[in-house]
């Protein structure tokens, strides 16, 4: 299972990402946002609007809607 962030990981790791977009690095800026986890009724709104394959291929972290929803519930 993914790794769950605290609630002090999660505005550090966006802050490193607006640096790093600053500096340039969009690419990585976009792949640590996508670190973050998504709420899981964010998760599951995008599942049903974009597809299960937008989330998976775009490295969306969907930990917290694994643990809320269970393993498997993308593609449930």
């Amino acid at each position: 299972m993914p790794q769950l962030m605290t609630l002090d990981e999660k505005p550090e790791t966006l802050s490193k990402a607006r640096e790093l977009e600053k500096a340039g690095d969009k690419e990585e800026s976009i792949r640590l946002r996508r670190s973050v986890p998504i709420p899981p009724c964010i998760a599951k709104i995008m599942k049903e609007k974009t597809g299960m394959d937008f989330l998976i291929k775009g490295g969306w972290s969907l930990a917290e809607a694994e643990a809320e929803f269970g393993q498997g519930w993308i593609t449930n």
